[in-house]
Formats: structure tokens, sequence, C-alpha cells
């Protein structure tokens, strides 16, 4: 019986191997509105005036609070091992995307 109740709590996750090679990102813009979070993951690469969203992602407010604290957990985790992760100084991107300011 405990056997079978925990079958039924796993979640079987499928990674394609496209997805698995993953997108390199340098740069998110976060945007909102008050039913969900807007991630776009932007590749900016050197001396090119035009960087493309390569991902965007979706979330309900609750989930980026999840995602918020996983993100703390795992990167005090990375930097209890590696030691702290230098925060670099933001450069200035001209943002042109015609919507509301968004914060990354």
């Amino acid at each position: 019986m405990a056997e079978e109740q925990s079958n039924t709590n796993q979640l079987n996750i499928e990674l394609s191997e496209e997805v698995a090679d993953g997108i390199y990102s340098n740069l998110a813009i976060i945007t909102h509105s008050h039913s969900e979070f807007v991630i776009d993951f932007i590749k900016v690469m050197p001396g090119v005036p035009k960087a493309k969203v390569k991902s965007r992602i979706v979330l309900t407010p609750q989930h980026a609070k999840r995602l918020m604290k996983a993100l703390k957990e795992n990167v005090s985790k990375y930097e209890a091992i590696h030691g702290m992760v230098k925060d670099i100084e933001p450069t200035a991107i001209p943002m042109n995307f015609g919507g509301p300011t968004a914060q990354a």
C-alpha cells in the first residue's frame, strides 16, 4: 500500500535532447501584471546592437515566488562550496521594447 502511494506521488519528467542542450542567456527582463510574471531570457553579444529573446517563461505570482526562493537557496549552496559570487557592475543597455519598465 505504501509503495502504491509512493508511485502516485512521483512525477515523471521528460527532457528532450533539444531542451537538454539549454539556451545561453546573459540578460533577463522581468515584467509582471496582477496575474502573471514574464521572464524573457536574452543573449546580448558585445558590439551587436540587436539582441533577440531566446526564451520566455510565464509564471503565476505564486510560482514566481517559489522560483525566487529556490534560486536563493541554490545560490547559497553554490557559494558555500565555491565562494561568494561577485556582483558585476550593471551595464547600460538601451531597452526599447515599448512595454512597461522591467527589472532584471
